[in-house]
């Protein structure tokens, strides 16, 4: 792969994680039943992927199947938060809670690796609560606005959680392999709650599933895994940070979801501190934060 066109697979693969709400928003199931779809249907790309692409790294050894337990759990819970957001609020506010997550990278990583966070790193914490609070400047749990960013900032979190435990104990997995074995969890565990539910899922339901799973989850990490043998890992982490705005702008097309002065202000500085955290961050842990399941 030359870097031009690792660089248009990254962008597609941005594309496609910013659709993940969108598809969403399409569908009528419950954020349950649409987790769980997008699970199965990625598992099916990715061990497509796992044959036709070989990404590297080594097999799961009993403390990393572990935390890929775990990772799946994470990520299922990251996934279904998620869409009740954009359920609750729309893909906007939904998508720019999820933004938050790089904020919750800073501060998790000086607890739980004790990293000494340096002072710009707190002004980019600074950058996106006042990014979050521009988005809903009145905080009331009644209103439908602030429990979905509620939502979306909780989907950020465990997305932090999750990156920052595939830092900590997956990273020498084999990526392609890692994102298969979190996707089973989640089918695993979501199976016995939904099952009886499937029957009476919408025909026009499965596409939209079908498009979560392959496209927004299977093809867009599998071109991220790709990518990343040619580009830098902070590359590729800046690119991801326009995920918010190919999700809210075809919102904005499809849905008429136009979003606020105040949407745009705060979306602005949540983008900019995202862009900066990840410039900031060293390479190993750039690609720590490489997005398995995002979300969004």
């Amino acid at each position: 792969m030359t870097h031009r066109n690792a660089l248009l697979a990254i962008h597609f693969g941005a594309l496609m994680f910013g659709l993940s709400g969108v598809f969403g928003k399409l569908a009528d199931s419950t954020p349950l039943i649409i987790t769980l779809g997008r699970a199965g249907f990625a598992v099916v790309a990715l061990l497509l992927a796992a044959r036709f692409l070989r990404s590297g790294g080594t097999a799961p050894s009993p403390r990393q199947r572990a935390g890929l337990l775990l990772g799946g759990l994470l990520l299922g819970g990251h996934w279904l938060t998620f869409f009740i957001a954009v359920k609750t609020a729309g893909v906007g506010i939904a998508t720019l809670g999820f933004a938050s997550f790089p904020a919750f990278t800073v501060l998790l990583e000086g607890v739980l690796f004790r990293e000494r966070t340096r002072p710009v790193e707190f002004g980019m914490v600074a950058l996106v609560c006042v990014g979050l609070l521009l988005v809903t400047p009145q905080f009331d749990l009644a209103s439908e606005s602030t429990l979905g960013l509620i939502y979306g900032i909780l989907s950020g979190l465990m997305f932090a959680l999750l990156s920052l435990l595939n830092r900590a104990v997956t990273r020498s997995v084999d990526p392609v392999q890692a994102a298969l074995w979190q996707n089973c969890i989640i089918l695993l565990c979501l199976l016995p709650f939904s099952w009886s539910s499937l029957p009476a899922v919408p025909a026009m339901d499965w596409l939209w599933l079908a498009l979560l799973g392959v496209l927004c989850t299977g093809l867009a990490h599998s071109l991220f895994v790709a990518s990343l043998k040619v580009l830098k890992a902070r590359t590729t982490s800046v690119i991801f940070s326009l995920e918010p705005v190919y999700g809210i702008a075809i919102a904005w097309w499809l849905f008429n979801e136009q979003p606020s002065l105040g949407m745009l202000a705060g979306g602005a500085l949540i983008i900019l501190a995202s862009v900066i955290t990840s410039r900031l961050k060293a390479p190993s842990a750039a690609t720590a934060a490489s997005p398995l399941a995002k979300t969004p």
